[in-house]
C-alpha cells in the first residue's frame, strides 16, 4: 500500500504501516450519503472485523472526492 512512498534513508527505516483502499464511485458516493463501513481481514488465524465509528466515517467523507 506504500509504494509511492519511500520507506528508509540512510538514517532510518520506516516503522509505520498503513494500508489504502481504493473505493469505487458507487462506494464514495454511498460514504458521502451515510451509509455504514465495516472494515474487516478475513485471515483464517486473524479474522476481525468492525464497524467504522460515525466521526471517523465523517471525516472520511470530507477527504472523498
Amino acid at each position: 500500500a506504500d509504494e509511492d512512498l519511500d520507506r528508509e534513508t540512510d538514517e532510518k527505516t520506516s516503522a509505520v504501516h498503513f494500508v489504502r483502499f481504493e473505493l469505487k464511485p458507487d462506494m464514495c458516493a454511498a460514504v458521502k450519503a451515510g451509509a455504514g463501513v465495516k472494515m474487516g481481514c478475513d485471515h483464517t488465524h486473524y479474522p476481525s472485523h468492525i464497524d467504522i465509528a460515525p466521526d471517523t466515517l465523517a471525516s472520511l467523507a470530507g477527504d472523498l472526492k
